[in-house]
């Protein structure tokens, strides 16, 4: 491609946006609607929950292949094969039968998982003087997009149905990939030239602050999908309407890209995050405590769940950066953290889903979470030690 044709950093820039809005929200707006979706197919409280929990599973089945994907094809024609992926699951998740509905949310969760092992290296290479920043900007990108598809999905469907509800969804890739399309000649490396060889020879897997890192984001990732998946009848069962607790989910989803306007700034100024994760956490922690004990001020409970949690969400993926001294280890780091991480978050949908058919109950699933916030303030103190894989 000529050299004034290339795209510059704002056009990057711009395109790594659009391109973050899909991560998240194509995937979570099936929350408001699982209860639509049982009475469509007759299905239980289990396998509606594993219509979250099937992506999951695919992110740590395909996330460890996207490096090399990215080798292979050059980092920006990787990502456009995601966005188009993407598109594919969503037209067969919404317009067939349930085995379709299963198959195209796998397909979709495949696209996504590209998208979200290589975006944070695209940062590392292209942008590592602002890396926090632009993990805070796309972070909060995710956040918008998921909010506004729970806040939408469930008014859309009554408008239209359930299948165009879920299949109008496709625009957001469809309009990702034309804004991308500039980027694709560029044909470029995972990693550059001047990557020090050091840097290459750590072994992730073996690497203690790897396995922290990891660990902190899938237990993370755990509590977040699991209150994300059931939170409308959580809701519901509290006496709140589909559309309110619709609403509620979207303010949820809303109050995960706030931390992301103060994250940044705080964290370029702290070497040492070990206390912003904790306070994050336990913002989580007393939020899913009161959602049990006082479920009529769900409004304050779910923003400051959203809030906690997606702000240790934010932090997660910063370490991958913070962590990690060159773009290929970012990604191989990446690889690691979305695999073992998704396996952890995609079991509690379907378990809280289960337990919740067997005791008829909402507040084992709200006590297990709960339980599982105190064992991720430890591993966000662990996890946020100014440290560097290398250094382990």
């Amino acid at each position: 491609m000529p050299k004034s044709l290339r795209p510059g950093p704002l056009w990057i820039i711009a395109g790594i946006l659009l391109f973050s809005a899909n991560l998240r929200g194509l995937f979570t707006a099936v929350g408001p609607l699982l209860g639509t979706l049982q009475d469509a197919f007759g299905m239980g409280a289990s396998e509606a929950g594993l219509l979250i929990a099937l992506p999951l599973v695919v992110f740590c089945l395909v996330s460890p292949l996207a490096p090399r994907l990215a080798r292979g094809l050059g980092l920006e024609r990787a990502l456009f094969v995601a966005l188009g992926v993407m598109a594919v699951g969503i037209i067969v998740r919404a317009f067939g039968p349930l085995w379709a509905l299963y198959l195209g949310t796998a397909v979709l969760g495949a696209g996504i998982a590209i998208g979200n092992t290589l975006l944070p290296s695209l940062l590392k290479r292209d942008f590592p003087d602002q890396l926090t920043k632009l993990t805070a900007v796309y972070a909060i990108t995710m956040g918008i997009g998921s909010a506004v598809a729970s806040a939408v999905v469930v008014p859309l469907s009554d408008a239209v149905g359930w299948r165009l509800s879920l299949g109008a969804f496709v625009i957001l890739p469809l309009a990702s990939a034309l804004l991308w399309l500039p980027q694709l000649g560029r044909h470029s490396d995972i990693v550059r030239q001047t990557t020090p060889q050091a840097a290459e020879s750590v072994k992730v897997w073996r690497s203690p602050l790897a396995w922290q890192v990891t660990l902190f984001f899938g237990v993370n990732s755990a509590v977040y999908y699991a209150v994300a998946t059931w939170l409308p009848s959580i809701l519901a069962d509290a006496g709140f309407t589909q559309a309110m607790a619709g609403t509620l989910h979207g303010v949820m989803q809303l109050a995960t890209a706030l931390p992301g306007l103060f994250l940044a700034p705080l964290v370029q100024r702290t070497r040492d995050q070990r206390g912003i994760a904790a306070a994050l956490v336990s913002l989580g922690l007393v939020s899913i405590v009161g959602l049990c004990l006082l479920p009529g001020w769900a409004v304050l409970w779910v923003s400051g769940f959203g809030f906690g949690v997606g702000g240790a969400f934010i932090l997660a993926l910063a370490f991958l950066g913070l962590r990690t001294r060159s773009a290929d280890q970012t990604a191989r780091l990446s690889g690691m953290t979305q695999s073992v991480g998704y396996v952890l978050s995609a079991s509690a949908p379907v378990l809280f889903g289960a337990l919740h058919d067997k005791t008829g109950s909402w507040s084992p699933v709200l006590a297990i979470c709960a339980l599982l916030c105190g064992l991720l303030i430890i591993l966000g103190l662990a996890a946020g030690r100014d440290r560097s894989l290398d250094e382990n």
